[in-house]
């Protein structure tokens, strides 16, 4: 097993002390190391060559590079061999399936004199910590996007007022590649934060395994340890997408130290760059976002000789499900009771929706988004309607309606027409006149449809000479065709003189009354 590394703060403070003139053995009992590593670490010093100056302007990275290694070791090809090894094994162990141990296999294939096991994953552990802190953290390829809001707000300046509006910042990265996406959005509410966590598998042009957010009220209505309870939008959205939501514990920072750290990041890349810059709509400002992002995804990581958009196409693009070709929509709900027509009101639109006639007086559930609506009982859909806004009206289904609803829904001019033609044209005839003489059609409905059942109760011919007559009077409704065949006067024939004789009636007193 290779030696552990020594704390580089102790060290720098071992080379201040040295050059003050300091002995080793004050400098071993003052900073409690042993004899051999301040021993090792002065002879570093000076083998390099270096002032005390330029170990004062080092990061303890960059001293970490210096000193982690003796100098034999620093030359070996072997150790450069297992270096430059490093970058291929890390994108290797973000694939499903492979370890760490099978990519050292792979490593001793090609370097048969190379480093063991043990040695390996020393090596590549004190490597990770250089070139990224949380790389002990091995995201699978296409498995999960993290997301989150960054803790400072933008801001749009309203042309003609000139007042300032804060918006959010959302930013998602893949947990494999760190491929990252950003926009401003005008709030966190539901809404505003699944059309962002779309927009950003849009921008992946695929869809993760798992999304990770954080405990936010649009994402999580209730967190807890164990069974956090998922907004019911972000969990439809989610099962149109065919993935899952796992949100971050609360109060475990490493769950979401990804995110995270990315919101660091563009904090210096993004923030930086516009903080001297005004935007009058928030188009405007995620078009400069998109801008500095595509620079920061092409840029390449610390110590790795790839980028971000590299790594992503190269690794994760494949792994991630194919999105659906349309966008999801927000459905929304409300609750209604069937009214005894047989249909509901979306109280929202102040529009009424028609379901079968089984379920009046039931209590359903209605689930709407902007172009459907549909309507649940007991979670069974019941009926499924294209939203209509008009205002106080109807949409009917007639297979909805009960059988004798259905037949006076089926009411109209031309089905009255049609049904008086087929008896006979006369009959047509008078029908057109009868519609006609009302001041709207639906006036004569009743009486047409009171006149054509007699054919079914005086017989087909009757009507017919009924109508004839009624015709010949110029009597267009419903009480003279009833007159008509009660009294069997379709039956006595016109005369064309003036000594016609009048039919005997009840109510026709006649000549002899007057004598």
């Amino acid at each position: 097993m290779a030696n552990k590394l020594t704390d580089m703060s102790k060290i720098r403070r071992a080379i201040k002390f040295h050059c003050s003139g300091k002995s080793k053995v004050f400098i071993s009992q003052y900073l409690s190391l042993s004899r051999n590593t301040v021993k090792k670490y002065i002879s570093l010093f000076e083998a390099q060559g270096l002032t005390l100056g330029e170990i004062t302007q080092k990061t303890d990275l960059e001293l970490e590079t210096l000193f982690s290694h003796t100098t034999d070791e620093q030359i070996s090809p072997r150790l450069q061999n297992l270096y430059d090894f490093f970058p291929h094994a890390e994108r290797e162990i973000k694939k499903v399936g492979v370890t760490l141990y099978r990519t050292w296999e792979e490593y001793i294939q090609k370097h048969p004199d190379g480093y063991q096991n043990s040695q390996f994953r020393y090596y590549y552990k004190q490597w990770g910590k250089k070139v990224n802190p949380v790389m002990h953290m091995n995201h699978k390829a296409g498995d999960k996007m993290y997301v989150d809001y960054a803790g400072k707000k933008l801001s749009i300046v309203d042309k003609d007022t000139g007042e300032k509006s804060e918006v959010e910042f959302f930013v998602a990265i893949l947990g494999s590649s760190q491929y990252t996406y950003a926009e401003a959005t005008p709030s966190q509410k539901k809404e505003d934060f699944i059309a962002s966590v779309e927009n950003a598998m849009r921008f992946y042009s695929g869809v993760p395994k798992a999304i990770v957010p954080d405990n936010l009220k649009s994402a999580v209505v209730k967190s807890s340890r164990f069974e956090p309870t998922i907004n019911e939008t972000l969990a439809d959205m989610a099962d149109y997408y065919e993935t899952t939501v796992l949100p971050a514990r609360a109060y475990k920072p490493r769950d979401k130290s990804l995110v995270e750290g990315a919101v660091k990041i563009l904090y210096r890349r993004i923030y930086a760059c516009l903080k001297d810059e005004t935007f009058h709509t928030i188009e405007e400002l995620n078009q400069r976002i998109a801008d500095l992002l595509d620079s920061h995804n092409k840029r390449k990581f610390t110590g790795r000789p790839y980028t971000r958009l590299e790594l992503f196409n190269e690794i994760e693009k494949d792994k991630l499900s194919p999105l659906p070709v349309q966008r999801f929509e927000i459905r929304y709900q409300s609750f209604a009771t069937v009214m005894q027509n047989g249909h509901v009101q979306l109280s929202k639109d102040k529009h009424f929706y028609s379901v079968p006639y089984q379920y009046i007086r039931k209590k359903v559930k209605i689930l709407y988004t902007s172009t459907t609506v549909e309507i649940f009982f007991k979670y069974n859909r019941i009926a499924t309607h294209t939203r209509n806004y008009a205002l106080y009206s109807y949409t009917t289904i007639t297979e909805h309606l009960a059988s004798t609803h259905q037949f006076v829904s089926d009411w109209s001019a031309p089905r009255f027409m049609e049904w008086a033609n087929n008896i006979d044209p006369v009959v047509g005839e008078y029908i057109f006149k009868i519609i006609e003489s009302r001041n709207h059609p639906e006036q004569a409905f009743k009486s047409c449809l009171g006149i054509l059942s007699f054919e079914k109760k005086a017989g087909k011919q009757r009507l017919i000479n009924a109508c004839k007559r009624a015709l010949d009077f110029g009597a267009y409704s419903f009480k003279s065709i009833q007159n008509i065949l009660e009294n069997n006067l379709e039956m006595i024939k016109d005369e064309t003189t003036d000594n016609a004789e009048l039919p005997p009636h009840n109510n026709i007193r006649g000549k002899n009354y007057y004598k």
